[in-house]
């Protein structure tokens, strides 16, 4: 974590694999050897400070925010200066070569130089702006790959859900900074800034991978089955900053989904917020139900939604991008 300043808003890569072999799929790319995942990290310019798995995938805290592998997909987000898509090249090469696995699709949340790595792709672009906070996103797919690519219509639907947060409360944003010569390690104190903030609240039966940073900041990996959370805090005056993505599935109730926004709206309250969805569905009228849910969930903790925008990506699904600023907040 940064000691100097915000590090800005995570960039974030979703690649999607897949193969004819059976007996591969089943662990896919879970059997990358960690040394070439640490190698591939340290291209990125992050390295791997804590880690958890379960019989659907791996999560990995990074030095720079978090990595999920499951056998036929990566998510990385990183922050800061980290170099991201350089992890593309070594990815995608070893996965073919070692596991017979072909890249499929890949979504990527901004855009620069994206196309001198992904020339070969079709490629959507989707930007949405506001005064504060503004959303690219590119999802992309190879066009040979897509007449082969195996789908199971019967597997529920999933979402995405992904908040940034910014100008924290600042006595709430106090929590994630640790003690002077507190002689902890980042796992406990992790732990510690995890029960003390109530995050180990949103999703109580989840399984929790956390970490404090020293002297501030918080990265956390939370699994439930096969989804899962994360939460990654730079709480300094003047530029702090928090995110949270989930993925779940849209066979959960609506009760469930404000139970959660809600709750990371208390841990934070921040002054300005950004709720990006992204959901396999193609259906308007969902989107405009997603677009309420978000909306009535916020604002009834003291938020005005800014703006909204809408957009359908082939090979991604639709994306869902709403902003909100505190009506109202007392000085910490």
């Amino acid at each position: 974590m940064a000691l100097s300043g915000f590090e800005g808003f995570e960039k974030r890569l979703e690649l999607h694999f897949f193969g004819d072999d059976p007996t591969i799929l089943k662990l896919g790319l879970r059997k990358l050897d960690f040394d070439f995942i640490q190698q591939t990290l340290e291209a990125v310019q992050c390295t791997v400070v804590s880690a958890v798995g379960n019989s659907y995938f791996d999560a990995y805290v990074l030095s720079e925010s978090s990595l999920f592998v499951y056998p036929t997909k990566i998510i990385i987000k990183t922050c800061g200066t980290t170099q991201l898509l350089k992890s593309i090249s070594p990815l995608t090469y070893f996965a073919n070569q070692q596991l017979g696995l072909t890249l499929f699709s890949c979504r990527y949340t901004r855009v620069a130089n994206v196309n001198h790595h992904m020339n070969e792709f079709r490629s959507k672009w989707k930007t949405s702006n506001s005064s504060n906070h503004s959303h690219y996103d590119m999802s992309s797919n190879t066009v040979n790959a897509c007449k082969s690519y195996p789908t199971n219509k019967n597997k529920s639907s999933s979402y995405t859900i992904e908040i940034c947060m910014t100008d924290l409360d600042p006595t709430l944003a106090r929590n994630f900074f640790r003690r002077p010569y507190d002689g902890k390690t980042g796992d406990s104190a992790g732990k510690e800034m995890t029960e003390l903030t109530g995050i180990n609240e949103i999703k109580k039966e989840a399984l929790i991978c956390d970490f404090a940073f020293d002297p501030c900041g918080y990265s956390m990996n939370s699994m439930h089955g096969e989804w899962y959370s994360t939460i990654h805090v730079t709480p300094e005056d003047g530029f702090s900053y928090a995110s949270f993505e989930c993925i779940g599935s849209t066979d959960d109730d609506n009760v469930n989904i404000v139970h959660m926004l809600r709750k990371v709206v208390q841990i934070f309250r921040p002054g300005t917020m950004s709720v990006s969805t992204t959901t396999k569905s193609f259906n308007e009228c969902n989107n405009e139900e997603w677009t309420r849910v978000v909306a009535g969930a916020v604002e009834n903790m003291g938020f005005k939604c800014r703006s909204c925008a809408m957009d359908h990506f082939p090979e991604a699904g639709s994306v869902v991008f709403q902003t909100f600023s505190a009506l109202r907040r007392k000085s910490g």
